[in-house]
């Protein structure tokens, strides 16, 4: 077995998604564009430098819409497949546009006391109890409650969408194709209830926007419908779920940076960049194809060619970090890649970022005694390679 041989397959194994960072490092170090085999034997791509990763984010001969290369849809041609994550210019800008408005800086600092309120009410249930899990009891229902404030959806549905959006991330692995077919038939009807609803008794909430904006003049296709929404719903609350149960999980492994924090609450904004930056919620880009044949790094990249970019990877690049491998809350203003780059830069950032602040100070300032139930060996992280978290962290307090 040669060498690229061996360090794929520690691609796919449960230590490597305990802890890529090692097999990163070597990565970056012999091979930073590596030819990789995934589960379901497709070849491609992976960039694991941190320029190597910029380039290639802001690259227009990269393309998110496969169907572009081949002029139909392969594979299965979901709701997901029609929003701005897969699509590219000018679509992407005109898709985005009609979105970007509900998540400026503006709109999202007048949300702060109302995400603030339902941390304090997650906060007060997790008190009458002697212990949590961070993912079910904070992490999972802050970002899910806000973003089905901000679309108009009924809360009482959020554990549905839990279902459905875990199915849709870890549906890549085989075993999982079958639930994840059912589960898109679910999730497609019901969106389709709801958008009925809504055209018949339209609010101030983001779909009622959406389909108004589709109504006034061919800006929304009801495919793009479906797509914006199911990706507002989705990547919604998978990043803030993973960025607020890395962070913690990272504090708790670095009792001198969770001291440093309580005892300085107002380093919470460079705190949270370390954590982005340290253990990322998103451990690769979605998938880009080539557009065309081109030379990338000294590779030859073939047009159709499958490319992914190790986010992760990238912000552990001692090229651009100094000594990457330390959490360190006092790092200068970090230019990590935990969102992303150019013009597919996370449209929900800033939202992820003040609802991580909000559910870490508050918790941190209401359980200071917080500590792991477990250990760390025990905790199992979700299969996949886009998000990056930890199905269960059990704390006593």
């Amino acid at each position: 077995m040669n060498s690229n041989e061996s360090t794929n397959n520690t691609l796919f194994t449960k230590e490597f998604t305990k802890n890529p960072y090692p097999t990163y490092a070597k990565l970056r170090e012999t091979e930073p564009v590596y030819r990789i085999l995934l589960p379901d034997g497709q070849y491609g791509w992976m960039i694991t430098r941190y320029e190597d990763a910029i380039e290639a984010l802001k690259d227009l001969r990269l393309i998110k819409n496969f169907s572009k290369l081949t002029g139909e849809n392969e594979g299965y041609d979901s709701i997901f497949t029609h929003n701005m994550l897969f699509s590219d210019p000018p679509d992407h800008k005109r898709l985005r546009g009609l979105v970007q408005k509900a998540f400026t800086p503006r709109m999202i600092a007048e949300m702060r006391d109302r995400i603030q309120e339902i941390t304090d009410d997650l906060l007060d249930e997790i008190a009458k109890k002697d212990s949590m899990n961070l993912i079910d009891d904070l992490a999972f229902p802050l970002p899910i409650i806000v973003i089905c404030e901000i679309l108009g959806v009924p809360s009482e549905d959020r554990d549905k969408f839990r279902i459905w959006s875990n199915s849709l991330i870890e549906g890549t692995n085989g075993e999982h194709a079958k639930d994840m077919a059912v589960h898109m038939q679910e999730f497609t009807k019901y969106l389709g209830d709801r958008f009925s609803k809504v055209r018949e008794s339209p609010g101030e909430d983001l779909i009622s926007q959406l389909i108004m904006a589709e109504e006034e003049g061919d800006k929304l296709t009801e495919k793009e419908l479906y797509g914006v929404v199911s990706l507002l719903i989705i990547a919604g609350h998978e990043t803030t779920v993973n960025l607020i149960g890395n962070s913690i999980l990272s504090f708790l492994e670095h009792p001198d940076q969770l001291q440093l924090l309580q005892d300085h609450p107002e380093m919470i904004h460079t705190a949270l960049e370390e954590s982005l930056r340290y253990n990322g919620p998103v451990e690769s880009s979605t998938s880009r194809w080539a557009r065309e044949d081109f030379e990338f790094k000294g590779k030859e990249i073939s047009k159709g060619d499958l490319v992914i970019i190790a986010l992760n990877s990238a912000n552990h690049d001692p090229n651009q970090f100094t000594d990457p491998e330390v959490f360190d809350i006092t790092r200068e203003k970090s230019p990590h890649l935990a969102f992303g780059k150019g013009i597919h830069l996370c449209l929900g950032a800033p939202l992820a970022r003040l609802e991580g602040e909000i559910a870490i100070s508050s918790l941190l300032q209401r359980f200071p005694q917080i500590k792991l139930s477990v250990d760390t060996n025990e905790l199992e992280w979700r299969p996949g390679m886009v998000v990056r978290g930890v199905k269960e962290i059990p704390l006593s307090f």
